[in-house]
């Protein structure tokens, strides 16, 4: 009797705090332009093997850093056919122009800032985002392990659909770290504390010493031997 029941869709909050999540889990160890092209061409790659890229769907996609420079940019499609009907608009790089500039406004991905203002039942208005800035799904923060205070860049792509968008620039960075993970492979291991602390406690003492008296230094290196 249950065969026609649905897994009901995810409420604007838990996608919300499912994407503030991928902040925090996806940061990289470092971040230079190759980088950046080589997520480009990936993202790229990645849409154009997509049902929507089939159907005649198009794609602009540009990283930039927190600052402004553009690391990367391309347009996935024609802007227009013979017959009238064109991949991309001349309005999709003003749209990711004003994803890019949420999220240096707010440190976030625009998919949490929209997603996040939906289960708020806010406007971008009552939140203070107004003029030149889209609030679309699609634009993503670039955070370092080792730098908490802002994003170094952004990735952003826009195709008009905002969870889509969305889910094409997190798979492909986490798909990237996965790589960068890989490569470099596990930590070299490291020395217990045990041999070390035996190893420098012999350093300390001024004479060799028996194996009891031994014993007893390893938990003091300064304790003082008894004269008979």
């Amino acid at each position: 009797m249950f065969s026609g029941f649905h897994s009901m869709a995810p409420s604007d909050a838990e996608l919300a705090t499912h994407a503030l999540s991928e902040e925090g889990s996806f940061r990289f160890p470092s971040f230079s332009a190759s980088d950046a092209v080589t997520l480009g061409l990936s993202l790229r790659k990645r849409f154009r093997g997509t049902s929507r890229y089939v159907k005649g769907k198009g794609l602009v996609i540009s990283i930039q850093t927190i600052a402004g420079h553009t690391l990367f940019a391309c347009t996935v499609g024609d802007l227009g056919h013979t017959n009238g009907i064109g991949d991309v608009s001349l309005d999709s790089w003003s749209c990711i122009e004003g994803m890019v500039s949420v999220v240096r406004r707010t440190g976030h991905s625009s998919f949490y800032v929209e997603k996040g203002m939906s289960a708020m039942g806010k406007t971008p208005k009552q939140m203070g985002i107004q003029g030149e800035l889209c609030v679309n799904g699609g634009a993503f923060p670039i955070w370092l392990e080792n730098a908490l205070c802002c994003p170094i860049a952004v990735v952003a792509c826009y195709s008009g659909s905002s969870q889509d968008d969305h889910n094409l620039v997190v798979s492909t960075i986490r798909d990237y770290l996965n790589k960068l993970a890989r490569e470099n492979g596990p930590p070299p291991p490291t020395m217990p504390a045990s041999m070390t602390t035996q190893h420098e406690s012999k350093e300390w003492s001024s004479e060799p010493v028996g194996p009891s008296e031994h014993i007893q230094r390893i938990g003091s290196p300064f304790e003082q031997r008894e004269e008979h």
